[in-house]
């Protein structure tokens, strides 16, 4: 019988450097999920800051300056010219769109939202936490010019509501983490709808037509099984394009894009689980005491067999989704804090914005209007039968979540940046009013939730 060789103890030092620890521990996709919003969070209320200090110190001259500094792509005798700001703000939020498209259409297959019984309360919660803010919004400022802005105040910003809330720690249970990330995807996907319906220019036909091929083109590579991620980003940017063009927002390209991206492996996992088995007996039997794996040609063949293999059992949408959401929490949307948190604010005239009816439209819907929203609507599916509260969870809870979708930052700006294009007093109203109710209702949600965890039994 051949001799299996033992592969090396995982207290050798050589191979246990505390960087390598992280192999050791496994963690869910939900908890990295949470725990990279948390992070992003944090990044975000840091990025807002540091953007405010500039719009309001000497620099802020150089601040302007430089978010109005033209770039230009150009191929040929085409140019694409836009601004630093409006890079960021179309291009760069394309790819945050692309991740809250996986994220949607995660939840839709597999996530809290594939099951109607678990899915019904934190729809109906979002449905609520979008219908009151606007009907607020638009009560206030009923006949005036700041009508448009009505879609600002319907939104929930994740990552700061699900950094605030990790902030508590243990005091809240994970059902409760499920339910306001479930909650707040089904208010992105309400975000991208009203976007798409009411926040376009004069519409292109020529342009959304190539946009429409685009999108099939898209969904022909999905039927055909192809995987890599490629070709779906080359056709995705030319719908972004072809979208610019047409008068439809181009960040919408990004969700487009996403809901193509295939969620089915190739590899069946039964079988996966046996042919790692196998190939890791030949490992451990190939494997030669203080001899340096790049010399093994053996053990090096079969890693890459495991790495291949790894990828065909994981679907094109859960890789994509792992891959972009970093990127995207660390430097995309810290981006946009910087590029649009940065209002200037004047206190002897900050009594007059916050009665302003846009800021007080704003301010109102935020706070009151995604309370009554969110915990009004709850209790009214609790109290017909048509949803149930997630496990371990107590409606005074729900309630500190209600709070917390006041948090309306990133999507919040972004509508407003629609809504208020090259209407300037009213930009900045609507951001002093997200700014101060994001604040308001962070502090009160975690107040709040602090409180609810002290009093349980």
């Amino acid at each position: 019988m051949a001799h299996k060789h033992t592969p090396p103890s995982m207290d050798d030092e050589r191979f246990n450097a505390p960087l390598e620890k992280v192999f050791d521990r496994i963690v869910s996709p939900f908890e990295e999920f949470i725990h990279k919003e948390t992070t992003s969070g944090l990044l975000l209320m840091l990025c807002a800051l540091l953007a405010l200090l500039l719009a309001n110190s000497s620099l802020a001259p150089v601040y302007q300056h430089v978010l109005h500094l033209p770039l230009a792509l150009q191929l040929g005798d085409w140019v694409l010219e836009k601004s630093l700001a409006h890079w960021i703000n179309d291009g760069l939020m394309a790819l945050f769109f692309f991740v809250v498209g996986l994220e949607i259409k995660r939840e839709i297959l597999v996530g809290e939202l594939s099951d109607p019984r678990h899915a019904s309360l934190p729809i109906i919660a979002a449905l609520g936490g979008m219908i009151v803010p606007a009907l607020i919004f638009t009560a206030i400022n009923l006949g005036g010019e700041g009508i448009q802005g009505w879609g600002i105040p319907m939104a929930t910003d994740i990552a700061f509501a699900v950094g605030v809330m990790a902030l508590l720690g243990g005091r809240v249970p994970k059902a409760l983490f499920t339910f306001l990330v479930a909650l707040a995807i089904v208010d992105d996907l309400g975000a991208v709808v009203v976007i798409a319906l009411f926040y376009t220019e004069d519409i292109a036909l020529g342009p959304l037509a190539a946009a429409a091929a685009m999108l099939a083109v898209l969904v022909l590579l999905n039927r055909a099984g192809v995987r890599h991620p490629l070709p779906y980003f080359i056709i995705g940017s030319l719908l972004w394009l072809a979208m610019l063009k047409s008068g439809v927002h181009a960040t919408l390209a990004g969700v487009l894009t996403a809901l193509t991206i295939p969620a089915r492996p190739k590899y069946e996992p039964g079988r996966f689980s046996q042919r790692v088995r196998e190939l890791m007996d030949r490992f451990d039997a190939s494997y030669r005491p203080g001899e340096s794996i790049m010399r093994n040609e053996e053990q090096r063949s079969i890693l890459q067999t495991l790495e291949n293999g790894v990828q065909l059992v994981e679907t094109p949408l859960q890789r994509l989704e792992h891959s972009m959401h970093m990127p995207v929490a660390f430097i995309i949307i810290p981006l946009f804090a910087l590029a649009n948190a940065g209002i200037p604010l004047e206190l002897d005239q900050l009594g007059a914005s916050l009665g302003h009816p846009v800021t007080l439209g704003i301010i109102a819907g935020l706070i009151g209007g995604k309370l009554i929203g969110i915990a009004g609507f709850s209790w009214l599916a609790l109290k017909f039968g048509i949803g149930s509260l997630p496990e371990g969870t107590r409606f005074s809870q729900i309630v500190g979540v209600a709070l917390l979708g006041g948090i309306g930052f990133t999507m919040s700006i972004f509508i407003g940046e629609l809504a208020f294009a090259g209407q300037e007093e009213f930009l900045l109203m609507a951001k002093t009013g997200i700014l101060f109710a994001s604040l308001v209702a962070g502090i009160g949600g975690y107040l709040w939730l602090r409180m609810a965890a002290e009093k349980a039994p």
